[in-house]
């Protein structure tokens, strides 16, 4: 069963929400939230797979909640609005349903929420057991040590990779989440939006940095729970 939070500042559109989700029972409304406010409270409380979520909303806007988050449940924007969807896509959600929604519509994206819910129960992660990985980068396939790897800096859809004997860096066309998946997750940790740090690298960490070997790169707020299990594996 899937424990899912629906958010939207109108009563009648948490109710039709809550009666097209009668047709799913596979999925569970846990809380009805009409605020970013409520919604954190309530993913205090309870552990949430998935997220039905308004983008116009008083205060906190629903992409802004999302981006907020660190360990994001699975999102399904359900909105008036389809200027919003490069946007809502870009945070990497299931789906994006502009209102008035048919219903067989909103089951589709429910079956599909559904089928990456139970891919990513069946998946078993296998231990790292290589030292390396491979780029491409100007044309070629480069091999690089994990060990070489001071910092990445992700830029849209290209990543430049830090390395500590090399000054310039290795540009190369992937996300910073795909190369994320590639690197062992004891070793480098996400600091930022726009940084992934190598932990072996690491000097010293305050308020708003941390300093690695050459140089000095911000440490973001949403991402605070990353400096504690950093600290952890010291």
């Amino acid at each position: 069963m899937m424990r899912c939070l629906i958010i939207d500042d109108e009563p009648l559109a948490l109710d039709l929400l809550e009666d097209n989700l009668k047709h799913v029972n596979t999925i569970q409304v846990v809380a009805r939230c009409r605020n970013a406010g409520e919604a954190i409270i309530a993913m205090q409380k309870e552990p949430i797979d998935l997220i039905f979520s308004d983008i116009y909303m008083p205060g906190i806007n629903g992409l802004q909640l999302i981006r907020s988050l660190t360990h994001k449940p699975m999102v399904i924007f359900v909105t008036a609005y389809e200027k919003f969807a490069v946007e809502g896509f870009e945070l990497d959600v299931v789906d994006y349903l502009v209102k008035p929604v048919p219903l067989d519509r909103f089951l589709k994206a429910c079956h599909k929420a559904l089928d990456l819910y139970e891919l990513r129960r069946s998946y078993v992660p296998q231990p790292t057991t290589k030292n390396y990985f491979f780029l491409h980068a100007d044309y070629n396939l480069v091999k690089i040590s994990f060990d070489q790897v001071e910092y990445i800096e992700g830029l849209k859809d290209y990543i430049k990779v830090h390395l500590i004997n090399q000054q310039k860096p290795v540009l190369s066309r992937i996300s910073l989440k795909a190369i994320e998946l590639q690197l062992p997750p004891d070793q480098f940790f996400r600091v930022h939006k726009s940084y992934l740090v190598n932990l072996d690298h690491v000097s010293q960490m305050r308020r708003a940095r941390i300093k690695l070997i050459n140089t000095e790169i911000p440490l973001s707020d949403g991402y605070r729970d990353v400096i504690n299990r950093m600290i952890g594996k010291v």
